[in-house]
């Protein structure tokens, strides 16, 4: 006879176990959410001037306009999203056709020295911040940090949580996506080498070095979730990764090979293409492998137990290697992103093109080695497969698009008349979204955190929609929290 406990915990298995997902199109209207806030505060900033001076009002507009609706996106607007980015570019739309820019007393004021200065100086930096980029990787950090827990109350659709073994979900991508988001910034070490032709080649001992320090800390928090979960016998899906691993893991052992990667001679070859070939060359090469040595079908109904601790963790190992192909396309993303764009006129933008360029790349690409159009490759998040590695590039090249082209047509300098590029940055910004994105991978495991204690002090399954949405807003509230606190601080924590 089995406790409640035990029963409770079958239950919480049952409830993540066996999905089949979605729709490409639904996922993509649910994420459109992203990229349509972002319009909203676009327009209040440029049009009012809104964010200019930051109190407790502005930061619960921004609160709302980048956190709650992305959760209610995914929760209560799950089946109507659309519906929700109508409503909320209507008042968008409204503002903007309706106010005009605002006088120059209302832009951010900038002393005749130090700040004009600095940003002199700053315009000389090849590798600026830039506010898209902010936004892109603010919101899916932010999406990520919802998808966690709401995944475990019923007001989430069980169509967006991970797939069993084929398919799309909006947890599926978002698992991709964080790992091409990490590629993306890591770019910055390439591109510097390659634009500052002068600069000495680091070694390989010293990018090994480099990269051991990034994982240790990745996979020390891997041993310690791993702990806590078996501690707590918290409630697991052993499929998604395999008996002992987890997504640190995964992220933990990317930087050694990506170092190996980056040993290869490339000489001044435009580092985009390297990269990119670098990704086919491995998302390719481990489809042949899944295909030609029986792989693919022992991951996925093999015996777990049949090759030792591996093949406990046979998701986990065997999917490593599409993870890998994703942190380098997002690397070949970046080596584009990254540097200067000085282009005023979007229509003008070199940068445009070449993100459109490979944005259309990547999406013809998928399109023709999905199940549907192409090869016959079905989706596979548990393996990490080719197909899975195109979606997860198409979408976020298609989302860096859409971030850029908000932040040129309604944020450039002929809207907002802010010219120097450091106040340019935090005029373009918003407030909350630069918190996630500065200390991502502190404000993700805080998430985790949170997360596990929800899980453990609450049963989540037995919570109606009033209930869940309280707690779900109650959590994003408080992650929020920690990251605007480390932010106020300046503090950036380096996982």
């Amino acid at each position: 006879m089995k406790t409640p406990e035990e029963l409770y915990k079958l239950r919480k298995e049952a409830f993540v176990s066996n999905l089949t997902g979605g729709s490409i199109t639904e996922i993509n209207l649910v994420t459109a959410i992203a990229p349509v806030s972002y319009v909203f505060f676009a327009v209040l900033q440029s049009r009012l001037c809104l964010f200019t001076s930051y109190g407790p009002a502005q930061l619960a507009i921004d609160f709302l306009i980048n956190c709650v609706l992305v959760l209610l996106a995914t929760t209560l607007y799950s089946a109507q999203p659309l519906l929700l980015s109508i409503l909320v570019l209507s008042p968008a739309v409204l503002i903007y056709f309706t106010t005009s820019k605002p006088p120059k007393t209302a832009r951010p004021n900038i002393s005749k020295s130090k700040d004009v200065v600095e940003g002199s100086e700053k315009s000389q930096d090849l590798l600026p911040k830039k506010a898209f980029l902010t936004v892109y990787r603010g919101s899916m950090m932010v999406i990520t940090c919802v998808a966690i827990l709401a995944v475990d109350f019923h007001v989430f659709p069980r169509r967006f949580a991970k797939v069993e073994n084929w398919g799309t979900s909006l947890m599926d991508l978002g698992v991709g996506s964080f790992v091409f988001s990490s590629g993306l910034v890591s770019a910055r070490t390439v591109v510097k080498q390659y634009l500052a032709s002068s600069s000495r080649p680091v070694s390989f001992l010293g990018r090994m070095k480099t990269a051991m320090r990034s994982s240790l800390p990745l996979l020390v928090l891997g041993f310690v979730r791993l702990a806590m979960v078996k501690g707590v016998d918290y409630a697991e899906h052993v499929t998604e990764y395999g008996v002992h691993w987890n997504f640190f893991f995964t992220l933990g052992f990317l930087p050694p090979f990506v170092a190996l990667l980056q040993s290869i001679p490339t000489g001044n070859r435009n580092p985009t293409v390297i990269y990119t070939v670098l990704t086919l060359l491995v998302a390719v090469g481990y489809q042949i492998v899944l295909k030609t040595t029986g792989l693919e079908e022992y991951v996925l109904v093999g015996d777990r137990h049949k090759y030792g601790l591996l093949g406990m963790n046979k998701e986990g190992a065997s999917s490593f290697a599409g993870y890998l192909a994703i942190f380098l396309a997002g690397m070949s993303s970046g080596t584009y992103v990254l540097p200067r764009d000085d282009a005023v006129d979007p229509k003008k933008s070199k940068m445009l093109k070449t993100m459109l360029g490979w944005a259309a790349f990547w999406v013809f690409a998928f399109i023709g080695c999905n199940e549907y159009q192409g090869l016959g490759i079905g989706v596979s998040r548990r393996l990490a497969n080719l197909s899975y590695v195109l979606w997860v590039a198409a979408f976020n090249t298609t989302q860096l698009v859409a971030f850029y082209l908000v932040e040129r047509l309604l944020l450039s300098k002929r809207q907002t008349g802010v010219v120097h590029e450091k106040e340019a940055y935090k005029f373009n910004v918003p407030r909350v979204l630069n918190a996630f994105n500065r200390n991502g991978l502190a404000v993700f495991l805080m998430a985790n955190l949170l997360t596990g204690l929800v899980n453990v002090t609450i049963k989540t399954l037995d919570m109606g929609r009033v209930e869940a949405m309280g707690i779900l807003t109650a959590y994003l509230a408080a992650v929020g929290a920690v990251a605007l606190a480390l932010d106020y601080k300046d503090m950036s924590i380096k996982l």
